[in-house]
C-alpha cells in the first residue's frame, strides 16, 4: 500500500513510519523542508511542502491509496489569542487541503485516517465516554469538531475516513510525558489541582498498532477512540511515574490557582479531563500491548 504522512517527522510519526516499511508499505512523509542527513527508513521518502497552505505537493496526493493526517501545532504551550488560531489552522487548513488534492482518488480505493482528539468530547468528570458521546463546546472541543468535519468531506468522493481521537500519547520523546519526566526526576512530579481529574492515554506503539489495525479493519470507520482501556486520575499517573523513575511524589498537589496563573485557559483543560473508553476498538479485537498505565510507563522507561 501506497501511504502519505503529515506530522510524519514527529515522535509518534516516527515509530508509525518504521511499523509501515517493516510490514512492506511504501511511505512518502509530507514535510515543510528535507534536511540533509535526517534519517529516514528505507521503503520512505520525503515530499516537500507545507500542508497548511494549498501547493504542487498536492499533486502526488492521488498516487496514495491512503493518508494519515498526523499534523498539528502542539497543544502545550500557553494559549494567546494567536497561538490558539495556529492550533486550529495547523489542523483545519492541514485537513482541508489534503482532503482537496484526495479529489483525485474518487472511485479508487481509498482511506484517510485523521487526527482527532478526546477533547472533542469536552469536559464529564467522572461520566465515561465512548464514540457515541456528543461534542463539548469548550476551544478544544470546538476545534476538534471542526477538525473532523473537514476530515468527513472526503466522503464525497468515496474515501473512507476514520477520526482517530487520540488521549495523551506516551512516549519518552516528546508530548506531555517527556516534560512530567523531566519535572519527576528532580522530585517535582506533584499531581496538578485535586488530582482527580482523568486522563485518557496510550501508549506510543499502541498507536501505532492502532494504524496498522485500522488499514487491515477496513469496516471500521468514523470516530475511533485511540486510548487505553484504564484511564488514570492525574495523582495516579503522577504517582506511577515517580514509582517508575524511583523518584516517589512526596511534594503536595500544585495549586489550581498557581496552574491557572502560569499556563492561562491551558492550565484549566489541565485541570479537567476525559474519562474515554475504546470501546470500537474493543469491539473490533483489537489488543493492548500496554494496557495499564504502569505496564506503558516501565516499558518506555526501562526498556534500554
Amino acid at each position: 500500500m501506497k501511504i502519505l504522512i503529515t506530522g510524519g517527522t514527529g515522535f509518534v510519526g516516527k515509530t508509525l513510519t518504521r511499523d509501515l516499511v517493516s510490514q512492506g508499505h511504501e511511505v512518502t512523509i509530507l514535510t515543510r523542508a528535507i534536511r540533509q542527513g535526517r534519517p529516514l527508513p528505507e521503503g520512505a521518502t520525503y515530499l516537500e511542502g507545507n500542508p497548511t497552505v494549498p501547493g504542487p505537493w498536492q499533486a502526488s496526493v492521488s498516487a496514495h491509496d491512503t493518508v494519515i493526517n498526523l499534523a498539528g501545532a502542539s497543544i502545550f504551550s500557553r494559549w494567546t489569542n494567536e497561538y490558539k488560531e495556529k492550533i486550529r489552522a495547523s489542523r483545519i487548513d492541514t485537513t482541508r487541503n489534503l482532503v482537496e488534492a484526495m479529489a483525485g482518488r474518487e472511485g479508487r480505493e481509498t482511506h484517510l485516517l485523521s487526527t482527532s482528539a478526546v477533547g472533542y468530547y469536552g469536559f464529564h468528570g467522572d461520566e465515561i465516554l465512548d464514540e457515541r458521546s456528543p461534542a463539548g463546546t469548550d476551544f478544544l472541543a470546538s476545534v476538534a469538531a471542526e477538525w473532523e468535519m473537514e476530515a468527513r468531506n472526503a466522503e464525497h468522493f468515496g474515501v473512507r475516513v476514520v477520526l482517530c481521537r487520540f488521549g495523551v500519547v506516551l512516549g519518552k520523546k516528546g508530548g506531555a510525558l517527556e516534560k512530567m519526566a523531566a519535572a519527576a526526576k528532580f522530585w517535582l512530579g506533584s499531581p496538578l489541582g485535586s488530582g482527580k481529574q482523568w486522563v485518557s492515554w496510550i501508549h506510543e506503539q499502541d498507536l501505532a498498532d492502532i494504524f496498522m489495525f485500522l488499514l487491515e479493519h477496513k469496516e471500521i470507520e468514523g470516530p475511533v477512540n485511540c486510548t487505553a482501556p484504564d484511564p488514570v486520575h492525574n495523582r495516579e499517573m503522577a504517582e506511577t511515574l515517580g514509582k517508575v523513575l524511583g523518584k516517589p511524589t512526596f511534594l503536595p498537589p500544585v495549586s489550581s490557582f498557581f496552574v491557572k496563573m502560569v499556563l492561562g485557559e491551558f492550565g484549566e483543560m489541565l485541570l479537567k479531563g476525559q474519562r474515554v473508553l475504546p470501546e470500537k476498538l474493543s469491539h473490533a479485537g483489537f489488543e493492548f500491548r500496554f494496557p495499564t498505565m504502569e505496564e506503558a510507563l516501565v516499558d518506555i522507561f526501562q526498556r534500554e
